[in-house]
């Protein structure tokens, strides 16, 4: 059975970590602009943060607060996981991809967007920035549900594949969006 560690969510222009508030925003912002004042107020030198999509962005600033403690540095990361699901894929980024093709007056299919219609591109990106080379996995269900996660990551370090991984939900559609991811060993 696997140990929980830190928790976070992020939602509604806030981020909690372990129920407690983390950061937030003294306005509304849209997710956009949330998304860049959080990532600024961390203070992380990762530019590439600024090219990705929606919910990739959501996915790495959540991961970001996630590990700032650094549970993952006792951890070989090649047995370091990451298994994440949401219910919309990548829904948001299809549509923007879809209206680069969809016209011939406007036909402009742009690879920088094409890449984010697949929605294991949020864990690949938080694997590179933090080197992890463990087993992942992405699910669509219709409605969060943990347990799934745990037996999912329990199940990988019953096979010796991983010992700690980062699990959770990671959504978006539109303006709506809520991260909530948990780090996690197998003890």
């Amino acid at each position: 059975m696997s140990k929980k560690g830190n928790r976070i969510t992020i939602r509604k222009n806030s981020i909690f970590k372990n129920g407690n508030l983390f950061f937030k925003t003294d306005r509304e912002l849209t997710l956009k602009e949330f998304l860049k004042t959080s990532w600024k107020h961390l203070g992380v030198k990762y530019p590439k943060f600024y090219k990705m999509d929606e919910i990739s962005k959501l996915a790495m600033l959540a991961t970001e607060v996630l590990l700032m403690d650094e549970p993952h540095k006792n951890y070989d990361p090649e047995m370091v996981g990451i298994v994440l699901s949401n219910a919309h894929s990548t829904l948001v980024t299809d549509i923007n991809h879809w209206n680069t093709v969809n016209s011939d007056s406007a036909f402009f299919p742009s690879p920088a967007v094409f890449v984010y219609t697949l929605p294991n591109i949020m864990i690949g990106e938080i694997c590179i920035k933090h080197k992890f080379k463990g087993e992942n996995a992405f699910f669509i269900n219709k409605e969060y549900d943990e347990a799934v996660i745990l037996q999912h990551i329990d199940m990988l370090v019953a096979q010796n594949k991983i010992n700690a991984a980062v699990g959770g939900w990671v959504d978006q559609y539109k303006e709506d969006y809520l991260a909530e991811i948990f780090w996690v060993t197998g003890n």
